[in-house]
């Protein structure tokens, strides 16, 4: 029998506090010593990843699959709200960036309609074929605002490098079965798709997803490319808006964390 763990979370960081508009932040903590791993310092309690410390390849993935499954599911209508404060602008508090496009837009202009954002599955939803039912179709680790146009053209691609430019692309690319995101988010994507090939093994009535290296999955459960994640994963490590929106689903919604944020190292260890 699995030993049952306790989990004691800290407050918020500042940072966090700061994001989260009328919430009174908390006094600022000393910060943590700088290790010589590539673990980041956060709010979290340090014994989360326990069970994990040492391991490597199935191993390791088998052991932070059980940890992150221990998680506070939310309904698809609840996600609305969740996003306006786990994306929310640093610099503005009534709005939100939007992922692909990096533009940032009302909190009140969400919908389905020009002009409007919407909520954007980086796992497509239809690989696997889990639409938008609680569990991996409302799953905040993977869910992200967009602009309506930008999530359609988007549409169920994989990820790969290549293609033309659109309107309000902010440099993210397309092309006739593939989807380029923005330099700034390439990291973001990789790192929300490996989350979900972790979390979801195929044990909890949910399909087995995993990364391959095709951008023709369809409606299989992989998604691609894998080669080019770990890449974009390596060009672009996990940053301060990143970081920060792990901890909010963490203390706020979910109560697990996406593992490639704070243990970067971790993805070449499993893949």
């Amino acid at each position: 029998m699995r030993a049952i763990r306790i989990r004691r979370r800290k407050p918020l960081a500042l940072a966090t506090a700061v994001v989260l508009a009328g919430l009174t932040a908390p006094a600022a903590t000393a910060t943590p010593a700088t290790t010589t791993t590539a673990a980041t310092a956060t709010s979290y309690d340090p014994t989360y990843y326990a069970d994990a410390i040492g391991k490597t390849g199935p191993a390791l993935k088998d052991s932070l699959h059980t940890i992150i499954s221990d998680q506070t599911k939310i309904s698809y209508s609840a996600v609305w709200n969740a996003l306006k404060v786990t994306d929310q602008d640093p610099d503005n508090s009534n709005n939100v960036i939007l992922l692909y496009s990096g533009i940032s837009r009302s909190k009140s202009l969400n919908g389905g309609d020009v002009g409007d954002w919407n909520r954007e599955h980086v796992w497509a939803k239809s690989h696997g074929d889990f639409g938008t039912s609680t569990g991996p179709g409302t799953d905040l680790h993977h869910l992200r605002p967009e602009d309506v146009r930008v999530n359609s053209i988007r549409d169920n691609k994989d990820f790969d490098n290549g293609g033309s430019s659109f309107t309000d692309s902010g440099g993210s690319l397309t092309d006739s079965d593939s989807f380029e995101p923005r330099d700034a988010v390439k990291g973001d994507v990789a790192r929300m798709i490996l989350y979900m090939a972790v979390r979801y093994e195929g044990t909890d009535g949910w399909p087995d997803l995993e990364p391959n290296d095709s951008v023709t999955n369809g409606s299989d459960p992989y998604h691609g490319r894998l080669s080019v994640l770990k890449q974009w994963h390596e060009q672009d490590p996990p940053s301060a808006f990143e970081k920060n929106r792990n901890d909010v689903i963490y203390d706020s919604y979910q109560h697990n964390r996406n593992p490639f944020i704070d243990h970067p190292e971790w993805v070449e260890s499993i893949w």
